[in-house]
């Protein structure tokens, strides 16, 4: 027995929310892959800043020129600028994987609500065949008391 159009349709409707799922779910996963390399450049920038700073200290421990001070100075302004701008990007990748998250909840709860539905159908489905096989044995079980009746009067005659 082919199923009827409404479950064609159906299966149609769990398989684009099953791929728009699985699509959301690849989008996560290299989301979250691009949050854990910002992090990553962050700490290593974050590292180097820390290793400059030490190694410059113990530099102008023993005196410098004036110069060497506004260099180290500007540079240092340049990397806490590098380092805000790379916290910049880590935020906004967060906020992507957030939103994709909440995306792909919301795909996996569309599937699973097809999928209740498809057997919800079926389910009717079946019971509608199970009373249309009930109401044929009743008939054919009628017909067959009637024959029954029907040849018993006419052996009695």
């Amino acid at each position: 027995m082919n199923p009827p159009a409404s479950l064609d349709a159906l299966n149609l409707l769990l398989d684009r929310a099953t791929q728009e799922r699985d699509r959301l779910a690849g989008e996560l996963r290299r989301g979250e892959e691009v949050v854990l390399r910002a992090r990553r450049q962050g700490e290593q920038l974050d590292g180097y800043r820390g290793e400059y700073t030490q190694r410059w200290s113990a530099q102008f421990g023993r005196g410098g020129a004036i110069e060497i001070v506004h260099c180290y100075q500007s540079f240092m302004q340049r990397l806490d600028e590098a380092l805000a701008q790379q916290q910049r990007h880590i935020d906004a990748a967060e906020r992507g994987v957030t939103a994709v998250r909440q995306a792909l909840l919301q795909a996996e709860l569309r599937v699973a609500s097809v999928k209740k539905l498809i057997e919800r159908r079926q389910a009717e489905q079946a019971r509608q065949q199970e009373r249309r096989d009930q109401r044929q044995t009743d008939e054919t079980a009628q017909h067959l008391a009637l024959r029954r009746a029907r040849q018993g009067l006419a052996l009695q005659h």
